[in-house]
């Protein structure tokens, strides 16, 4: 008997994926690596549930904090939404596949397993990073290879007298501490999700309107409201707020690793405030110059990120420029939450580019007038010469 490390959630796929391997000869160990979706009682749930299923053994790895440090940091510090839109809430495969490998080494094996489909983007994601991690390591992807539909899943699971919650029929969902992403049956479709499908964003009709400041050091949130809080429990802290006013969901049409594009609904209401109030106070902080080169580094990374390059060097080379940017991103962001909607409505920094003793915008300056037309004569000078010729 073979032992194969199977990334394991509990869901549909992946609890297919256990009878499968079983059935096929192999000793399953089943992994779940919690990056901030699973509560202690789901964590013990899932264990229970691997071992129902007849894994031989289980492995809970906490990965909050390692996901926090290795992406959601840079993730801030350099405004990292794909295409614009989405806050990279699938970046935490990466860290999923450095513990399933920590785990193979420790049981002697280069069996690895993942539920992946084999037309989605986790795929590469899982695949690219164990083989480069692991140029030995020999993976298997059982809904992968089989081209099985979700449909087929759980019948086979009923027929082996396991069933399945209505949850897992009508949805694929991941949830991180980034958020929830939702895919399957009517967003798919290109329809509007059921309310059903909304986990972070359900809207509490008492709340009307409130203010958070939020601190930031070198970058990075560092207070709320004047407390000392950061990391996983500022982003866990804000979900909760800001997905109580209905704020933070969207659904997003992307472009897929693949080559094909595809539609889903994600909640990420800490993420989006946090990156809003973080550009803003960049705004006065950086220079142009500053804020045009981080566009570029931003929308690198963000796509290496999404795209199943994590390990490609660059990607370091460009967080190194985003630690070395943001030193001097420093102050506090006030931010106005009502339903379904977050304004900045304030910013401060010690290090602000917005200078009364210099000039206030359209009322004073330190210069006259006749210094003014001599910048703009010789500002437009190409423009007016070209328009004469």
């Amino acid at each position: 008997m073979k032992k194969v490390i199977l990334a394991f959630s509990g869901g549909l796929d992946t609890s297919f994926c256990v009878l499968y391997l079983k059935e096929k000869g192999y000793d399953v160990i089943t992994a779940v690596v919690n990056t901030g979706g699973f509560s202690d009682s789901k964590l013990k749930e899932i264990e229970e549930y691997s071992k129902k299923l007849g894994s031989i053994k289980h492995y809970t790895v906490d990965a909050t904090e390692v996901i926090y440090e290795n992406i959601i940091q840079y993730l801030i510090k350099l405004n990292g939404l794909y295409e614009d839109e989405y806050p990279l809430m699938c970046a935490d495969r990466y860290v999923i596949a450095e513990e399933i490998l920590k785990i193979s080494k420790e049981e002697g094996t280069n069996l690895v397993a993942h539920g992946s489909t084999a037309v989605g983007n986790d795929q590469v994601r899982f695949e690219a990073s164990l083989t480069t991690l692991n140029p030995k390591a020999i993976i298997i992807a059982p809904i992968k290879e089989l081209n099985i539909t979700r449909d087929e899943e759980i019948r086979y699971l009923e027929s082996k007298g396991f069933e399945v919650n209505k949850e897992l029929k009508k949805y694929s969902i991941n949830e991180n501490i980034f958020g929830i992403t939702v895919s399957g049956t009517e967003i798919d479709q290109n329809m509007e999700p059921d309310s059903f499908a909304y986990t972070l964003t359900k809207r509490d009709e008492s709340k009307t309107k409130e203010y958070l400041k939020i601190e930031f050091e070198k970058g990075l949130p560092i207070k709320l409201n004047d407390q000392e809080i950061k990391g996983v429990e500022l982003i866990s802290k804000l979900n909760a707020i800001l997905g109580s006013y209905g704020y933070g969901s969207n659904i997003y049409v992307g472009d897929c690793i693949i080559g094909i594009k595809g539609r889903i609904m994600f909640e990420s209401p800490a993420l989006l405030a946090l990156i809003e109030a973080h550009k803003k106070l960049e705004q006065i902080v950086l220079t142009k110059r500053q804020i045009m080169f981080n566009r570029h580094a931003s929308t690198d990374w963000s796509d290496l990120v999404y795209g199943g390059l994590y390990y490609e060097p660059l990607v370091k080379n460009i967080e190194a420029y985003a630690d070395s940017v943001q030193e001097k991103v420093n102050g506090i962001v006030k931010i106005k939450v009502e339903p379904n909607n977050i304004q900045v409505v304030e910013v401060s920094s010690p290090n602000s580019l917005v200078n009364e003793n210099i000039a206030v915008y359209a009322q004073q300056s330190k210069w006259s007038g006749t210094e003014a037309n001599g910048f703009i004569k010789l500002y437009s000078m190409q423009q007016r010469i070209s328009n004469f010729n």
